[in-house]
């Protein structure tokens, strides 16, 4: 028994600990991966071609090129024009997105160069209150509309949201309108909007400016839609399709104009703005 004992102590000696963090397990395919693969392939699951999710900051590394990028409005933060307060004052909610963010709100945005040709890039954050659209997202969305119009240069958003932030009531419901005016003068000025709709793109979101672009992208098996599938089908009624608001599905039937992988995404874009928007001469 005494040698048997000895046996089991020794094996536990040798056991390794492996630090924590090092490792990613994928929602999709449920392998294990080395965290720095998945960052090298910019976030995207190397076995099956899941689409993690990614902040604002890491797009726009993913999309600007190489120090390019120069946030606008980056210091503007919502107020509290309703005194709102369910499980806890929204006020409290914002200080504390705050504290675990870099950024001051749910969408960033700026001018910044895509090899080589001047947009301005409009990204939202998932991670900042379920990107949801309040008074300053609109706000700054339609300044970023105005910005490309002033300077002719093409507009693209990255939507990432649960739609519009119900905090703000009105006030951000009021913001659909708003976004959407903006984006009807840029095509009336004769300016590039192409909007990227990325996971998941739903509510006020989806039923404003992110559908209403020239040249509609997705990422692949992005959720996308209005409402819930839950509320959909106790609304009609009815069972909905497989795979119902998947990126997919949407292509299939019209609703979006292509599927594009992250790691083709800059270089997609970039032949869009050339073939739809090319610069003119001088001359």
């Amino acid at each position: 028994m005494e040698w048997f004992k000895k046996r089991r102590e020794a094996k536990a000696e040798k056991r390794v600990k492996i630090p924590e963090g090092l490792w990613v397990k994928c929602d999709n395919c449920k392998e294990i991966i080395y965290k720095k693969e998945i960052e090298r392939n910019l976030k995207v699951c190397p076995k099956c071609d899941y689409h993690f999710r990614v902040i604002a900051t890491e797009r726009i590394v993913h999309l600007a090129d190489e120090g390019s990028f120069v946030e606008i409005d980056c210091d503007m933060t919502t107020t509290d024009p309703l005194k709102f307060e369910d499980t806890k004052p929204y006020k409290k909610r914002i200080e504390e997105c705050l504290e675990a963010h870099e950024i001051k709100e749910a969408l960033v945005y700026g001018t910044a160069s895509i090899m080589g040709r001047e947009v301005v890039l409009a990204v939202m954050d998932f991670s900042f209150m379920g990107g949801s659209m309040g008074s300053v997202v609109g706000e700054k969305l339609a300044r970023g509309a105005e910005l490309a119009l002033s300077r002719q240069i093409p507009f693209i958003t990255v939507s990432s949201s649960g739609g519009a932030r119900m905090q703000e009531g009105m006030f951000s419901l009021m913001q659909m309108a708003k976004v959407s005016a903006a984006i009807g003068k840029l095509k009336a000025g004769g300016v590039l909007f192409i909007s990227v709709l990325a996971d998941p793109t739903f509510g006020g979101v989806t039923a404003s400016f992110a559908m209403l672009g020239d040249v509609i992208i997705a990422e692949p098996k992005a959720l996308i839609g209005f409402a819930g599938p839950r509320v959909i089908e106790q609304t009609i009624k009815q069972q909905l399709p497989e795979n119902f608001q998947r990126a997919e599905f949407l292509l299939e039937h019209g609703m979006i104009d292509m599927i594009v992988g992250r790691k083709e995404l800059k270089s997609t874009l970039f032949k869009l703005i050339q073939h739809l928007m090319p610069i003119r001469s001088t001359k």
